[in-house]
């Protein structure tokens, strides 16, 4: 889901969130980074019966360290960011944003479907 830039992510979260969950039923977890945390936990518990899991750094971590699921969402961005088109903030509205995204995505699972290419001669 796209949003114009004036719309916060935690607002943004509770109109997506409650998509999803009014789609799919059998959802029941959810895993979010650092900056969800507050009353949109609650919100999804009270409101969607989601439980929405925060991923965070540990205090004690020193350099580079992989957060689990946190590489899902990093590697759904290098994915985005391989299309020229989203690699800069061009669209006027959200609608094209989102069609951009969703033709990049279709470009990731044909090649996921397709399976490896053959050795070449």
């Amino acid at each position: 889901m796209a949003t114009a830039a004036d719309v916060g992510d935690r607002m943004a979260a509770q109109v997506l969130l409650a998509r999803v969950a009014a789609t799919h039923h059998r959802l029941a977890l959810v895993w979010a980074d650092g900056g969800y945390t507050g009353s949109l936990v609650e919100h999804c518990l009270a409101a969607l019966a989601l439980v929405l899991a925060i991923v965070r750094h540990s205090d004690d971590m020193r350099g580079f360290v992989v957060l689990p699921k946190r590489w899902i969402v990093e590697r759904l961005f290098a994915h985005l960011m391989r299309s020229r088109r989203l690699a800069r903030d061009h669209e006027r509205r959200t609608v094209s944003v989102e069609a951009m995204i969703l033709w990049s995505m279709t470009m990731v699972m044909s090649r996921r479907r397709a399976g490896p290419h053959p050795a070449r001669a």
